[in-house]
């Protein structure tokens, strides 16, 4: 009996210390330990996403099988964390508008804190409070079917979009849901009422532009699916999807750099209050890893927001020509501007 009782006692103490060596959620630090599930809400390219959720394992394997990556349109990410506030599901927000991060922050849906980066980084590029970081820089450019059209065929400007001859041969990326999408039409708002006082003149643009579009798809695989078939030949999208699906799913993409300029986002992320912090904060420290965000510049076309030593030739070499958007006055009357475009005039041009 009193044998018995003794290996019960030895038992005992192996197993409390088995617990207080491998449990908890907490994160341990790279490869050892045990950590905490990491959901990420983004609106990165799903190809992006993959290649750096496996870099990030394999540097911090305690991740591995633990992170859970959600592709929403950077509209649907805002509302999301949104209606979530009171119980948040998400750690990480990856790729979001400046006005939409903006807006999170406000409404005090990100954390503040000071990553290692955020001194190298320009003050136009984050927020003061340390809300939200711009990652990279995402310029709006006219998107074409380069098998249906030459460059000189296409396109040259904004305007022209306007014109007889592109009825019915628009594809856009249905608005609401999407941050591109938002911030290209607010900015052509913007552009006829640089204080935002009267919308109209850029309501009667939009309206020119609704009536040659022939369809709205529904995400992002839906416009590139229904470009690459022709049910319309050009679009309105940002430069580093358009050159994704042309060199890595040799979709046939080409772009045109507006003539007037190109809107030019604050491409950003940010961590959600509430949430993992300790595995939020890591990741997002890795994001600015100067090595990832060469292989992120050459491979998947990114512009960082904070400089890197070595630029791969596409980007040495791109001609862009900013449009001179004050983003502050999209940022006050964009969910005004896109709530009347949705229910006034899509479809209706």
């Amino acid at each position: 009996m009193r044998r018995r009782l003794l290996l019960a006692g030895a038992l005992a103490t192996v197993l409390a210390a088995g617990t207080a060596c491998g449990g908890g959620s907490g994160d341990s630090g790279s490869g050892s330990g045990e950590a905490e599930k990491l959901t990420i809400y983004t609106a990165r390219d799903k190809k992006v996403t993959t290649f750096v959720v496996d870099k990030f394992t394999a540097k911090y394997p305690e991740y591995k099988g633990k992170v859970e990556v959600l592709n929403l349109g950077a509209q649907e990410i805002l509302e999301r964390v949104r209606a979530e506030k009171a119980n948040p599901q998400a750690d990480v927000w990856w790729g979001g508008t400046q006005q939409g991060l903006a807006a999170g922050a406000s409404e005090d849906l990100l954390t503040s804190w000071q990553p290692s980066f955020a001194g190298k980084m320009d003050e136009a590029y984050k927020d003061p409070q340390g809300r939200w970081f711009g990652e990279i820089l995402l310029p709006e450019v006219i998107m074409y079917n380069n098998k249906a059209l030459t460059p000189e065929q296409a396109p040259k400007d904004w305007d022209d979009l306007l014109k007889p001859e592109w009825k019915d041969k628009i594809i856009i990326r249905d608005v609401a849901a999407s941050g591109t999408m938002r911030s290209i039409y607010a900015s052509m708002i913007q552009q006829k009422s640089p204080d935002g006082s009267n919308p109209q003149p850029g309501y009667d643009w939009l309206k020119k532009l609704d009536a040659n579009t022939g369809a709205y798809a529904a995400n992002p695989t839906d416009l590139y699916l229904k470009l690459s078939r022709q049910q319309g030949t050009i679009s309105a999208w940002n430069l580093q999807d358009i050159l994704l699906q042309a060199n890595q799913a040799n979709m046939p993409f080409g772009y045109v750099m507006p003539a007037s300029g190109a809107p030019v986002l604050v491409d950003g992320l940010a961590q959600v209050k509430g949430g993992n912090s300790e595995g939020a904060q890591k990741f997002l420290e890795f994001l600015f890893d100067d090595s990832l965000r060469a292989e992120l510049a050459k491979d998947y076309f990114q512009i960082p927001a904070i400089d890197i030593a070595e630029k791969p030739e596409w980007l040495a070499q791109l001609d862009l020509k900013p449009m001179d958007v004050d983003w502050d006055v999209v940022g006050k009357h964009e969910t005004e501007w896109i709530n009347h475009w949705n229910s006034e005039i899509k479809n209706k041009g």
